[in-house]
């Protein structure tokens, strides 16, 4: 029931006055495709990874974990996207939603919060590419070559980048199609060979179950579907677009990983240990083109997100100039607090639940949350603690600033 409410209501919105800073600088929106696209690999980029849930427990509960795992993280997640984008159609995203919810302070934190996960993330995906590469090409294994190809590989994609967010989107749709196509090709060579006995396996006798490593694979292979909020400033009629482009790419999301899991754990005899090398050499074409797609989706999120904190007055004016998990828990009670304090508020897109319902939807995916920072190494909790005490820092030299007229820094009326 849950499923198809929110499917009538993310497909028949109708679009209604922006109520935040949508920009209205740039003349060339984001339409629906490059959008869904987009959104495609700020989650995912294709099955790639998804084999460490085979790895760690086994066929069967890989299956299972993404069957279940869209139903108790994804669709929470993109709910609250899709409402709080809708009304606050502005560049920011989640910061502006804490923002409203709990004031300027939570606001910065969870920009900050969200801007480390962002460049932990950006600074991985051209070391991956180049791993890839040197497959082709060992000359790029070690030494100058590797460093040198990390390096132009870093400010090639960034200059996509710089060129717009519409050409940006348009080559998310090329890269994704492309990449889509060695999991198509992996299904139906697997069908002759398939054996539905196999789906069913709970793993190798004597290999123990690494639950760690099978819930991490699940949180960060459908995880993030936030970030595009960031862009909903650039979006065309973003009331209508973003909640029908959320749902689709959800739904691409989900057969993206879904169809080649069935197809491999199907078609394969089973052997764990061996995964992790078996998909990702037959899948290596599109792993490469998958990893430029996350690269230039997750750097648009990125820069969109400090051109809303600068609107907001939490950064300088400098980072809007434009070219021609703890941040999760906080987002899930924003939501929650402006369901409840701007009860009357317009939303072209709205839950189709009350607010007990609505706790209830947030406590699942938020008791996972929980579970996924317990596990943690000493080394995350560090850097968390210290980027929150920085950003602690900063957000009071920058009202420091702002008194004393010291900086270029414009507070942003959101009322």
């Amino acid at each position: 029931m849950l499923e198809d409410s929110a499917q009538d209501y993310l497909l028949n919105q109708e679009e209604t006055l922006p109520t935040t800073t949508a920009s209205s600088h740039n003349p060339k929106k984001l339409s629906i495709i490059p959008l869904i696209f987009l959104i495609y690999f700020e989650v995912s980029g294709g099955a790639y990874g998804e084999e460490a849930a085979v790895g760690a427990a086994g066929p069967l509960w890989a299956i299972l974990g993404f069957l279940i795992f869209p139903f108790i993280w994804s669709i929470p997640e993109a709910l609250v996207t899709a409402e709080l984008a809708t009304a606050f159609p502005g560049n920011g995203g989640y910061v502006i939603w804490a923002h409203r919810a709990f004031g300027p302070f939570w606001g910065s934190l969870m920009g900050s919060w969200k801007f480390l996960s962002g460049v932990i993330n950006l600074a991985s995906y051209p070391v991956l590419c180049v791993d890839y590469i040197k497959l082709v090409f060992p000359l790029l294994s070690s030494g100058l070559p590797r460093y040198a190809a990390i390096l132009f590989s870093t400010l090639f994609l960034s200059f996509l980048n710089y060129t717009g967010l519409v050409i940006v989107g348009y080559t998310a749709v090329c890269l994704g199609l492309i990449s889509l196509i060695p999991f198509l090709l992996l299904a139906l060579f697997s069908i002759p060979m398939i054996d539905p006995s196999r789906w069913i396996s709970l793993g190798n006798q004597g290999v123990e179950k690494n639950w760690s490593l099978f819930f991490n694979t699940l949180f960060w292979n459908l995880n993030f579907w936030d970030n595009a909020s960031t862009l909903a400033g650039e979006v065309e009629q973003p009331q209508k677009t973003f909640p029908k482009a959320l749902f689709s790419a959800g739904l691409l999301t989900c057969l993206a990983y879904l169809v080649p899991l069935l197809a491999a754990t199907g078609a394969t005899p089973l052997n764990q240990q061996a995964w992790g090398k078996w998909l990702k050499v037959f899948l290596e074409i599109g792993a490469v083109l998958s990893i430029i797609g996350l690269y230039e989706a997750q750097l648009s999120s990125c820069v969109y997100q400090l051109l809303g904190m600068a609107e907001l007055g939490f950064l300088p004016q400098c980072f809007s100039v434009r070219s021609k998990c703890l941040g999760m828990l906080l987002e899930f009670a924003s939501f929650l607090w402006l369901r409840r304090k701007l009860p009357t508020m317009k939303r072209p897109f709205k839950v189709p639940m009350k607010l007990p319902g609505l706790v209830v939807m947030c406590l699942i995916p938020s008791g996972f949350l929980v579970y996924i920072m317990s596990v943690a190494t000493g080394t995350v909790f560090s850097v968390s603690c210290l980027v929150t005490l920085v950003t602690i820092v900063w957000y009071f030299v920058m009202n420091f600033c702002k008194s004393k007229r010291l900086t270029n820094v414009e507070d942003e009326d959101l009322e």
